[in-house]
């Protein structure tokens, strides 16, 4: 009786077992062994006009360090304030990877024109592919006036 209980068990396990592999479909186990690894960032300010993203696909190795800094300083509808307006998106990235990265920023004018439309004042995109080092520091101003702490954002150097 005993060796009659113990084959039972056996059994039952064993029915249990492959009842819970098989319940998933076929195309569950194929979606999830094509899956690639995918690490991204997008950060926009509005009141500065500016936008970053930085991403990596179907990467082997990565080790990444990301900074940002993003500020509005005076968000009055005052007019005649000139220090109005002023924010920033500032980046500082280091990272070290063997795969696809994608860098991108961009710099547009926070008020539209007569056709609702944003000027772009500078954009920027990088593609890569390999193994390297990424070291970046970005600083994007709005409106910044004499009387304002300003950086020149586009410096010849």
């Amino acid at each position: 009786m005993r060796a009659a209980n113990m084959i039972l068990i056996a059994l039952l396990l064993l029915l249990t077992t492959n009842s819970a592999i098989n319940a998933m479909p076929d195309s569950f186990y194929q979606a999830m062994s094509k899956m690639r690894p995918e690490n991204t960032i997008c950060v926009k300010n509005y009141d500065a006009g500016a936008s970053f993203t930085e991403s990596y696909r179907d990467f082997e190795h990565l080790e990444r360090e990301t900074e940002v800094v993003s500020r509005s300083y005076n968000t009055s509808n005052n007019q005649s304030d000139l220090s109005r307006g002023n924010a920033s998106l500032e980046v500082r990235m280091r990272s070290n990877v063997k795969g696809k990265a994608h860098i991108a920023w961009q710099s547009r004018d926070i008020m539209p024109d007569q056709m609702g439309r944003h000027a772009t004042y500078s954009r920027a995109s990088e593609d890569l592919t390999g193994a390297f080092n990424i070291e970046k520091f970005l600083q994007l101003w709005s409106n910044s006036t004499l009387g304002s702490m300003s950086t020149d954002w586009l410096a010849c150097s």
